[in-house]
C-alpha cells in the first residue's frame, strides 16, 4: 500500500487567453489522498460561484473519513449538487449555475474516482496513457466508441455540449446516470493527471503523458508545462491541471536514446575533444593559483529560495521555541507552527498565511494568559484580514476563575478551522465583518453564552460541526449559533444538542428550510429568529450576570 506522505502532487490554474475569469477550481490533499477538478458553467459570477460551492461540499465530506471511499465520494457530489441547485433558484442571478468535475481518493492501494461531466482523469503508466474518465457529452460518447479520432473531437464544433452536470437538478447519491465511479489500482510507479477541459481540448493525451514524463519527479514543472501548452495552443478556456505521483514514477523517466552511428570513439570525438580542452585549462587555472594565489577571494554564497517551513513550539524534546509567540515573529507566509502537546497560556494573534496546528489532535491547549484580567478577559485567537491560513486540531478551554471571552475571532478573514475543541469561552467563535471562513468537524459545545456568533456581510461554511450545550447559564439561554443580518452562512451536516435556546437564531429574511433538511436536531433543538436590532458580541460580564 502507497503511503500517502510519499506522494508527490502538484496542481494549478490559469483563465486562459480569451476569457477574463476563471471558472475552473482545484485541490489537492495528500495527507489524505484527495484530488479535485472543478469546471464551472453559467454567466457572469454564476460558474464561479457552483465551483466554489462544489469544492467546499465535497472537501467537507471527502475529508471526515467515515465510510469507504466510494460512499463518501457518491454523498459528497450529491451534497454538492443539490446546494448548487437550491442556491440557483433562490438568486435569479445564479440560475442556472452548475458544474462538472472529477474527484479522486486513494485508499487501499486503488484510486476510487468519481466523475460528472467533460473533466478528465488519466492514469500515466509504464510507457502509456489511459483516460479512465469519459465524457458524458455526446462528442465525447463518440471519441470513447473511436467514432472519432482524439483530433476531430478536439476540433468539433459541438465539443463543449455535456448532458450531465452537477447543480441541473436534484440528485441523490445513487441515482442512476449522474455520478460515474470508478476503482483502478494506483501503483507505486504510476502517476495520476486530472485536468478540466481547457487542457483536454488543446492539448492531445500524447502530449500530456510526454510532458509528464519528461518532468517525472518534478510534477510542479508538469503542470507548468501542461498549462503553457494549453495557451499556446489557443487558450480558448480556463485550464486547471492536477497531477499526482507515486514514489517510484520518477524511475520512469525517459533516457533519450544515442543513434548507433553516433557512437564514436570517444578520444576522437569533437564533445570529447573539447571536454579534454576545458579539463586541461582548469588544471592550467589550478597551476596558477597554486603558484600566485591570486584566486583567494571570499566565495560568495547565493541563498536557495526558501519554502515552507515548519516551526516546533513546546517544552519537550524537538521543539524550537517555547512559545507561541516566540515563533510567530519568525513565521512567514506558507509556514507551519506545530504544537506540541501541552498548555499554552498566552494570547495568538494569526498572521498571514500562516497555519496553527497540534501534533496530536487537541493535545495542545490553549488557555487564558496567567495575567489576564478575569472581569475582562481576552480572545484565545484572533485573526484579523487574514485571507489564507489554518487552525488544526486545537483545544480552546477557559477555566471558571480564568475564562477567556472568545475562543476565536475571526474579522474579515477567510481561514479554515478543522477538528478544534472550543469550550468554556464566554462565546466559542465570533466571525464578524467581510469574512467568509469554512469551519469544519469542530466541537464547539459548553460555552457559556453562544456557540457562535456571525455578523456584518459573512459569509462563513460551517461543515459537521459539533454545537452543544451551549448558553445554558441560568436566566440568560441562549442559542447554539446566533446570525445577525445581513450575514448569510451555510450549514452542512451539523450536529445541535442541548443548547440553552434554540439550535440556531436566524434574521428575519435569511430562508431556514435548508439548514433543517441538512442538518441534525436532537433533543427538541429548533430555529428561532433572531430579534430585531440585536448586536454581535459578547458583553462584558457585569451586563450580563443576573
Amino acid at each position: 500500500m502507497i503511503s500517502r506522505t510519499k506522494l508527490r502532487c502538484a496542481g494549478d490554474t490559469h483563465p486562459g487567453l480569451v476569457r477574463s475569469n476563471n471558472e475552473d477550481r482545484f485541490h489537492f490533499d495528500s495527507d489524505r489522498g484527495i484530488f479535485l477538478v472543478v469546471d464551472g458553467v453559467g454567466g457572469h459570477a454564476a460558474g464561479e460561484k457552483a465551483a466554489d460551492v462544489a469544492v467546499t461540499m465535497l472537501r467537507s465530506r471527502l475529508e471526515r473519513e467515515t465510510g469507504s471511499a466510494a460512499d463518501r465520494i457518491r454523498e459528497a457530489i450529491a451534497v454538492a449538487n443539490n446546494e448548487i441547485f437550491r442556491l440557483a433558484r433562490a438568486n435569479p442571478d445564479w440560475s442556472g449555475m452548475a458544474c462538472v468535475l472529477t474527484a479522486a481518493v486513494l485508499e487501499n492501494g486503488s484510486a476510487v474516482i468519481g466523475h460528472v461531466g467533460d473533466s478528465r482523469l488519466y492514469k500515466i503508466r509504464g510507457g502509456r496513457i489511459q483516460k479512465i474518465t469519459h465524457d458524458h457529452s455526446p462528442i465525447g460518447e463518440r471519441e470513447d466508441s473511436h467514432d472519432l479520432t482524439e483530433t476531430d473531437a478536439m476540433r468539433h464544433p459541438r465539443r463543449n455540449e455535456v448532458y450531465r452536470d452537477v447543480g441541473s437538478g436534484q440528485h441523490a447519491p445513487d441515482d442512476e446516470d449522474f455520478i460515474e465511479l470508478i476503482r483502478i489500482p494506483f501503483e507505486d510507479d504510476s502517476a495520476l493527471l486530472l485536468c478540466s477541459d481547457g487542457l483536454s481540448d488543446q492539448v492531445t493525451s500524447r502530449e500530456i503523458q510526454r510532458t509528464v514524463e519528461e518532468n517525472a519527479g518534478d510534477p510542479e514543472s508538469a503542470v507548468r508545462r501542461l498549462i503553457a501548452a494549453a495557451n499556446n495552443a489557443g487558450g480558448k478556456d480556463n485550464v486547471s491541471v492536477v497531477i499526482v505521483e507515486g514514489p517510484l514514477f520518477s524511475a520512469q523517466r525517459p533516457v533519450a536514446a544515442v543513434p548507433e552511428n553516433s557512437r564514436r570513439n570517444p578520444f576522437t570525438s569533437r564533445t570529447a575533444a573539447a571536454g579534454y580542452g576545458f579539463l586541461a585549462g582548469l588544471l592550467l587555472l589550478a597551476a596558477a593559483q597554486w603558484r600566485f594565489g591570486f584566486l583567494d577571494r571570499p566565495r560568495q554564497t547565493v541563498a536557495a529560495p526558501a519554502g515552507p517551513r515548519t516551526l516546533v513550539v513546546g517544552t519537550t524534546e524537538g521543539a524550537q521555541f517555547a512559545a507561541i509567540s516566540d515563533a510567530l515573529s519568525e513565521a512567514r507566509s506558507g509556514d507551519t507552527i506545530e504544537l506540541l502537546a501541552g498548555e499554552y497560556r498566552e494570547q495568538i494573534r494569526l498572521p498571514k498565511g500562516v497555519s496553527l496546528v497540534s501534533r496530536i489532535p487537541r493535545a495542545a491547549v490553549i488557555r487564558s494568559p496567567a495575567n489576564a484580567n478575569a472581569d475582562d478577559p481576552p480572545v484565545a485567537i484572533v485573526a484579523d484580514g487574514v485571507k489564507s491560513g489554518r487552525i488544526t486540531g486545537l483545544r480552546i478551554a477557559g477555566e471558571e476563575h480564568m475564562p477567556i471571552r472568545e475562543g476565536i475571532v475571526l474579522a474579515d478573514s477567510d481561514i479554515e478551522i478543522d477538528d478544534c475543541e472550543i469550550s468554556g469561552a464566554w462565546a466559542g467563535i465570533e466571525i464578524r465583518g467581510n469574512s467568509r471562513p469554512v469551519l469544519r468537524a469542530n466541537s464547539i459545545r459548553e460555552n457559556v453564552y453562544d456557540g457562535v456568533i456571525i455578523s456584518g456581510s459573512s459569509a462563513p461554511w460551517l461543515s459537521h460541526n459539533d454545537i452543544s450545550r451551549n448558553g445554558r447559564k441560568p436566566r440568560d439561554l441562549r442559542p447554539g449559533i446566533v446570525v445577525l443580518d445581513p450575514a448569510r452562512p451555510v450549514f452542512i451536516g451539523n450536529i445541535f444538542s442541548e443548547n440553552g435556546a434554540e439550535a440556531v437564531d436566524i434574521p428575519d429574511g435569511m430562508d431556514g428550510r435548508p439548514i433543517l433538511k441538512f442538518n441534525f436536531f436532537l433533543k427538541g433543538q429548533a430555529l428561532g429568529r433572531t430579534p430585531p436590532g440585536v448586536v454581535g458580541g459578547v458583553p462584558k460580564p457585569a451586563r450580563r450576570r443576573p
